[in-house]
């Protein structure tokens, strides 16, 4: 269930040791292939779960700008999520992030595949998510835009995302 790990892994997002309430988790380096907080570990954030809880769909935009890197904004993905969540489709924009948020980090897809969590328990899914991204130094708070000014203005590389490769059968006739 691991995804395939390059030979030298570059670090996505620096953690930020000092200030983080997730101090607790972090080591001197981040467990490669492991989520860092499990599924139902909500109570490690209570601010956040109680506020997931109540307004679920804007963790969700907030959570999606990050992993998107700002090609969708928070209130266009709290939308999305909002509309899709009324007719009952928002686990599959949720599974698409949750996706792209484990490819990013190289995460496995468990306890639950990726559309099985949003489905089932969306809340601590998108709580999970947010820790992940909080522990791994991004603030999903202050948005993209904010995140990178932050990055920048101590001196960090903001996040690279290699590209999937894509593979194409050309056959010679």
């Amino acid at each position: 269930m691991f995804l395939h790990k390059p030979e030298t892994a570059i670090p996505v997002f620096r953690p930020d040791t000092e200030d983080s309430p997730f101090r607790a988790y972090m080591t001197t380096q981040l467990p490669e292939g492991l989520w860092t907080t499990g599924l139902c570990e909500c109570y490690g954030d209570v601010p956040n779960c109680l506020f997931t809880s109540i307004c679920p769909c804007i963790t969700m935009g907030r959570n999606s700008e990050i992993i998107n890197r700002g090609e969708i904004s928070c209130r266009s993905a709290s939308l999305l999520h909002l509309a899709t969540g009324v007719v009952l489709f928002g686990w599959i924009f949720g599974s698409k992030n949750r996706t792209k948020l484990r490819q990013h980090f190289s995460l496995p897809e468990s306890p639950l595949p990726d559309w099985c969590a949003h489905l089932l328990c969306m809340w601590c899914t998108l709580c999970q998510e947010h820790r992940e991204l909080r522990t791994r130094g991004a603030d999903p708070s202050l948005g993209w835009e904010g995140n990178l000014s932050k990055w920048l203005k101590d001196g960090l590389t903001p996040p690279i995302v290699v590209p999937r490769m894509v593979t194409f059968n050309i056959k010679n006739d």
